[in-house]
């Protein structure tokens, strides 16, 4: 898990979120990176069932 972490934080650090920097990267504790990580991709996790055209139970 660590290195997932080190690879997560080294995405981040090369490239920042908007009003971060990669100093607010490294800084920030494993937790809030994967807090992070989540919440930036968090569209990504639930887009697979959007648009899904179907059977479909009511």
């Amino acid at each position: 898990m660590k290195s997932n972490i080190e690879e997560l934080r080294k995405k981040y650090i090369n490239n920042p979120s908007e009003g971060m920097t990669s100093m607010d990267i490294r800084n920030m504790s494993e937790d809030d990176l994967l807090d992070m990580d989540y919440f930036l991709n968090e569209d990504d996790l639930f887009n697979d069932e959007a648009g899904v055209e179907g059977f479909y139970i009511f």
